[in-house]
């Protein structure tokens, strides 16, 4: 097995200890499916090529230069050695700030994570501080220059090391209130919360990754080799109507109880169908498995 490159290396300092490490990807979509650009009359793939907006011809690499727009077609153009004489002088450290409950930091502002490993020398430094951390259960606050820019980054025990990932800033970060500004102050209660509690007991589980199946890979993996085998797919049924019904009425289908009166459920009846439900999630995660397996496999 090809051991995983590293995406950055320095070192991590807190207080006056220091020990090398490296930034490993955590998350990739390398392994998705991707499609070239293609002439349909030729079936050779389209070369993207830069043009003048006005002129129309096209413009090599040499000639092409970053520019801000300051007004309406008028711009200030930022040569290259300019633009990297601007970039911050990285001395390759993570510089842990602060120390905070892991909690403390909602995941709205998260942006990409990677695995922290120690590189090499290191490791009992590098153990004490994930054993600190987990011990007083709090996260590090960390700065560095990551590819080319200053960035924050929140540090955090994971597994055998350490997981980093990196935190939008706060000018990225859109506020909630014009998503909510519209949403009208309700109070619901009675039986249409009981009802709403009963459904969320009966469907109480665990996080497991491996039964989340990416639906459309899958279905285009299959495209692919229907079309390498000279077949076609079967045409989809078209969805049924869903019937319209009131919000009471609905929770009470949900619940499984029809137009029928209800009596709050009890704590039993909510256990056996967490019980039940959770015990049909390993049946259908294999049977989703053996479907989308050999489908990735022959594409």
């Amino acid at each position: 097995m090809v051991a995983p490159r590293a995406n950055w290396k320095g070192f991590i300092k807190f207080g006056e200890v220091a020990c090398p490490v490296a930034l490993y990807t955590a998350a990739s979509s390398s392994e998705r499916i991707a499609f070239n650009t293609l002439n349909r009359k030729t079936g050779n793939r389209v070369k993207r090529e830069f043009v003048d907006s006005e002129t129309g011809g096209p413009v090599e690499r040499d000639d092409q230069v970053k520019g801000y727009e300051i007004e309406n077609g008028q711009y200030i153009i930022l040569e290259p050695d300019e633009v990297a004489a601007a970039v911050p002088d990285s001395d390759k450290t993570l510089k842990i700030d602060a120390f905070i409950p892991c909690n403390e930091i909602d995941d709205v502002y998260f942006d990409k994570p990677y695995y922290l490993a120690p590189d090499k020398m290191g490791t009992d430094a590098f153990v004490l501080l994930r054993d600190g951390m987990k011990k007083a259960k709090v996260a590090a606050i960390a700065r560095t220059v990551l590819f080319r820019r200053m960035r924050t980054v929140l540090i955090r025990p994971h597994g055998k090391g350490l997981i980093a990932t990196t935190l939008n800033f706060d000018y990225e970060v859109r506020s909630s209130q014009e998503a909510f500004e519209e949403l009208p102050d309700l109070k619901i209660e009675g039986e249409m919360l009981e009802l709403a509690e009963h459904i969320i007991g009966t469907k109480k589980g665990s996080f497991d990754a491996s039964t989340f199946d990416d639906r459309y890979e899958a279905t285009v993996a299959e495209l692919v080799k229907a079309k390498i085998e000279g077949r076609s797919l079967p045409k989809k049924k078209a969805p049924a109507v869903s019937k319209q019904s009131d919000l009471l009425q609905a929770l009470r289908e949900s619940a499984g109880i029809g137009g029928k009166a209800r009596s709050k459920p009890n704590a039993a009846n909510v256990n056996k169908g967490a019980a039940r439900q959770k015990a049909s999630k390993p049946a259908a995660a294999a049977k989703a498995k053996r479907a989308v397996a050999p489908t990735r496999r022959a594409g």
